[in-house]
This record gives C-alpha cells, structure tokens and sequence, in this order.
C-alpha cells in the first residue's frame, strides 16, 4: 500500500471518529425541557443513583433514564447537567469527582492563608 493510500485511509478514520469524540463537548441554542418526573429506588448498599438526564442526539434532546452505578470509594458522583451562558446552552457530562482531602494539593493555600495578617483584639 502506498505511502498516500494510507494517509487517506488514517484522515477518514480521524473524520469518522470526531463525532463520537466530540460529545464530551456539546453546545446548542435551545435549552432542554423539563425534567420527567423520576421514580428514585430505595438505595442500595455499595451503590449511587446517578439521576437521569437529557442528552443531546440527531439534533434533538433524549431522555436517558437514571441509573445505579457501583459506588467508588473516596469519590462522588457528580450528575450530567446543562447549564445556559448568554443564550447558549452547554452539557456538563456526569463524572466521578475525588472527594478525598489531600493537603499537598492544598499546600499553597494553607501557607498563604496562614500569612494574612491578623487582627489581635485586647480583652
């Protein structure tokens, strides 16, 4: 196969891929409807309900039903949302957010805050 046969089969294959990549990424101008009302299960041990949500496919919003997802330790599940900037609306996908404390990464702001100049008060 030729050097340039390959090159062209390598960008089809980038074109054909970007959709699907980019749905991590979606922007439109109308905002979603309402929510359906949704039936919460009784919790399960070892599990988090992760809330349905309207996605967004073939130029229309879905509804994608809640489901359980096995619990993460030290994480929270953080729901899929729209949210509206000056008439556009954004989707922010649901993700699992580290909830654990770790002081190196708050190292910086505890040294700073722990410089501020403080006020002593006479009794």
């Amino acid at each position: 196969m030729s050097f340039r046969k390959s090159l062209l089969i390598a960008a089809a294959a980038i074109a054909l891929a970007g959709p699907v990549m980019a749905q991590d990424y979606i922007e439109v101008t109308t905002p979603p409807p309402t929510a359906p009302y949704e039936v919460v299960p009784a919790s399960r041990a070892g599990y988090v309900w992760a809330p349905g949500y309207w996605s967004w496919e073939g130029g229309q919003y879905v509804w994608v039903q809640g489901e359980w997802l096995a619990a993460r330790p030290d994480y929270t599940w953080v729901e899929a949302r729209w949210h509206n900037d000056n008439g556009h609306w954004y989707y922010d996908k649901g993700h699992w957010a580290h909830t654990v404390y770790d002081p190196e990464e708050h190292r910086d702001w505890q040294k700073e805050y722990h410089e501020l100049p403080r006020r002593v008060t006479a009794h």
